[in-house]
């Protein structure tokens, strides 16, 4: 009766240090858990900033500017411009 005591005893502590170690598991977890989602929320406001930024450079009034001021390039005159139709539309194949 003795040893049947010990066996459920020593059972019942290895159970309790099997919820315990499960629950540490689960906690650490859900913090890295959270971490994670910080770090993603982080990124996505990276994003919108690049995005905005790129969006911000790429500006054709941005793009004119530079080309004028810094390079001297001016737009052509519109009676100069000539428009030269691919091969495959000049033959009324869509590309």
């Amino acid at each position: 009766m003795i040893k049947l005591n010990l066996l459920l005893i020593m059972i019942a502590i290895a159970c309790a240090m099997g919820v315990v170690t499960s629950q540490h598991k689960a906690r650490k977890l859900f913090v890295d858990l959270q971490q994670e989602e910080s770090l993603a929320l982080q990124m996505e406001v990276e994003w919108g900033q690049l995005q905005l930024e790129q969006s911000t450079w790429a500006m054709h009034s941005r793009i004119e500017k530079i080309a004028s001021s810094y390079l001297h390039m001016q737009v052509p005159d519109p009676a100069k411009i000539q428009v030269i139709p691919l091969i495959a539309q000049a033959h009324g194949v869509a590309p």
